[in-house]
């Protein structure tokens, strides 16, 4: 080929080498930086519900439908009603969740997004009355 050097020194070789490496470098610890990073939906569930325990308002609730592991219920923030579910799979795996003679309810809700509500978490239940968090040791089935 003419017009292109083909005849490169050794400290350019060398130079190129290293920087070939160094990028190779940089995106090995990118990628397992990105992937130590990742949040799992279960760890966002438990974040969610761990940041409205710690500002949540609290409000009464009412009892919609409870459909296998879904608890469905209504609640009015300001005047506007609101009719939310949640997902208490991951608690009754952890503790037994009694919604048998239910008579009221709290929800902790986000001032900032009232649609964005609980009913229970870890450290919090709004079941009051005879419903309750039981631990899974003292559950009856």
């Amino acid at each position: 080929m003419q017009g292109v050097p083909t005849d490169y020194t050794a400290a350019e070789l060398i130079t190129v080498a290293l920087a070939a490496v160094l990028v190779g470098l940089l995106a090995v610890i990118g990628y397992r930086a990105w992937q130590r990073s990742r949040v799992t939906a279960e760890e966002r569930e438990r974040r969610r519900c761990a940041q409205l325990v710690a500002t949540g308002k609290i409000s009464d609730a009412m009892l919609v439908e409870i459909r296998e592991n879904l608890v469905f219920y209504s609640y009015a923030v300001r005047g506007v009603e609101y009719t939310a579910s949640q997902d208490i799979s991951r608690l009754v795996d952890k503790a037994a969740v009694d919604f048998a003679g239910v008579s009221a309810m709290s929800v902790r809700y986000d001032p900032r997004n009232p649609a964005n509500s609980i009913v229970v978490a870890e450290e919090w239940s709004g079941l009051r009355g005879a419903a309750r968090l039981l631990p899974e040791n003292h559950a009856s089935h």
